[in-house]
């Protein structure tokens, strides 16, 4: 449950071959940005503009003046990035995704139709298909005490190596208002997570997360 295709339609993204080879999708981090600058060069010019080094949007995509968008970026057909949106670099926003208001991101990959899109920080992380963050809620990429991430499932724990790793969300996860997934989340798909929650470790696909004693399977 924590691999790639586990989690991941790889038919929704451009960032397909990035997950080519790794058994599971945080391995992709550490490449995002390699791949942006090499996936960029590629972009067919007419239908991409290129406003700055290493920044390619597509010319049908919606960015408000107020959006700060660094490099390496790619922004893909139909997304909409609105008012003071704040991307950091390392950030690939497939087709048709939401980037609103305030919204922060860092070392991700957002696959086709995700949403974030009210006050949202989302650092090294990556959303699968149609997954939605409701406002306010985040993901945590640093442990508070400084050490490298392990992502856990009961007894059994997976070292990550990664000292900044913030959240997989496999396709179709709904995540609620202010809620915070904790270093190493991984969601699986189809999943709901009520608001204000606070989120560590894994979640079985096809659940509803009330709290991290109350799991419960969707009927």
């Amino acid at each position: 449950m924590y691999k790639v295709n586990d989690l991941l339609d790889l038919t929704h993204t451009r960032a397909a071959k990035l997950f080519e080879g790794k058994q599971y999708p945080w391995e992709a981090l550490d490449e995002i940005k390699g791949f942006i600058l090499e996936l960029g060069k590629t972009l067919p010019a007419d239908e991409f503009d290129s406003p700055s080094e290493g920044v390619w949007i597509a010319k049908d995509a919606k960015v408000f003046p107020s959006a700060y968008i660094a490099a390496p970026c790619i922004i893909d057909h139909g997304a909409e990035v609105r008012h003071c949106a704040f991307i950091r670099g390392s950030a690939i926003v497939g087709k048709n995704c939401v980037v609103g208001n305030s919204v922060e991101l860092k070392n991700v990959v957002l696959f086709d139709n995700v949403q974030v899109p009210h006050y949202n920080y989302v650092g090294d992380s990556i959303l699968g298909y149609k997954s939605h963050m409701g406002a306010g809620s985040i993901t945590s990429n640093v442990k508070s005490d400084k050490t490298l991430v392990v992502v856990k499932n009961g007894d059994e724990h997976i070292e990550t190596g990664r000292k900044k790793f913030g959240a997989i969300l496999g396709d179709f996860v709904e995540v609620g208002c202010n809620s915070v997934l904790n270093p190493g989340t991984v969601i699986g798909r189809n999943t709901n997570v009520y608001p204000v929650s606070m989120v560590r470790g894994v979640v079985p696909q096809n659940s509803i997360y009330k709290d991290a004693d109350s799991i419960v399977e969707k009927k």
